[in-house]
């Protein structure tokens, strides 16, 4: 297992729940950090509780831009001397069924959680594969189960995994590593916005237990924090979970019956289309 001590780390969607707490967890282990979200009085908020210090920096960044993504991560590397781990960790969501889902909610979730993973990695690839780095994207269960109201983000997390997966075998002969990260449920600004929302709270029945039971959000900036110290290619929030990831073909049929029609006829008609949450 490595150490993060001196090692430069760029996270996306850094003032969120979980990238806030990554960013924390890492300068306490000595990383340096480039701070990179599209919000840029929460990213001021952020740099002035780590203190401003000279081996924090932030960046004022949008996923979907490419051309401010890459000079962002240019400039990381020459103000740090190179790039060891890429966090991208910049994600969305909303409640909408497909019948009255606008096409710009779908392309959103999309170029945001999808190629904006993609961009970020190609944006950081050639200094990765100088320090013959680590590539870290979040994912999610919703890899592997797929709910109602969620064709659009559910797509998302499928399509990361599965392209990281392509990745790693591209940047293995460079000694490069690549991961995902799949959490369940767990606490956060966007979850919160997703238990005030009726048609979330009505799907997953408040995240109050069985499968869907939420778990915080330190759970998984410790994983996070560990898969970057071993270059995991793959782990699972709770660990408890990693077997019904891996045979998800055969428990999908049973995790469909638990939506009950009812409960989707409800989710459909309370939900908005516009209801968009940050992670």
């Amino acid at each position: 297992m490595q150490s993060l001590k001196d090692k430069v780390i760029v996270i996306t969607g850094s003032t969120g729940g979980l990238g806030n707490g990554v960013a924390e967890a890492c300068l306490e282990e000595g990383a340096k950090l480039a701070l990179m979200d599209v919000n840029e009085e929460t990213l001021a908020q952020q740099m002035s509780v780590l203190g401003n210090i000279h081996n924090v920096r932030s960046w004022v960044v949008d996923v979907r831009n490419m051309e401010s993504l890459q000079q962002a991560m240019d400039e990381a590397a020459a103000y740090f001397g190179g790039i060891d781990i890429v966090f991208a960790n910049a994600g969305i969501t909303a409640f909408a069924p497909m019948e009255t889902m606008q096409p710009d909610v779908f392309e959103r979730v999309i170029d945001i959680n999808l190629t904006g993973v993609w961009r970020t990695f190609h944006a950081a690839i050639p200094h990765i594969k100088k320090s013959k780095g680590y590539l870290l994207a979040t994912a999610s269960m919703a890899s592997f189960f797929h709910s109602p109201l969620q064709a659009h983000y559910t797509s998302s997390k499928a399509a990361v995994w599965a392209m990281c997966n392509s990745i790693r075998l591209e940047l293995r002969p460079y000694g490069v590593s690549v991961g995902t990260i799949h959490p369940t449920f767990f606490r956060t600004a966007m979850m919160e916005n997703t238990l005030q929302d009726s048609a979330g709270s009505k799907l997953w029945g408040g995240n109050r237990g069985g499968f869907w039971k939420m778990i915080s959000c330190e759970d998984v900036v410790r994983v996070t924090v560990r898969m970057m110290k071993k270059r995991q290619s793959f782990r699972v929030v709770p660990l408890q979970m990693t077997v019904s990831a891996k045979i998800a073909d055969l428990l999908r049929p049973v995790l469909a019956m638990l939506f009950k029609d009812k409960n989707i006829r409800e989710s459909i008609d309370s939900a908005s289309v516009t209801g968009w949450n940050k992670r």
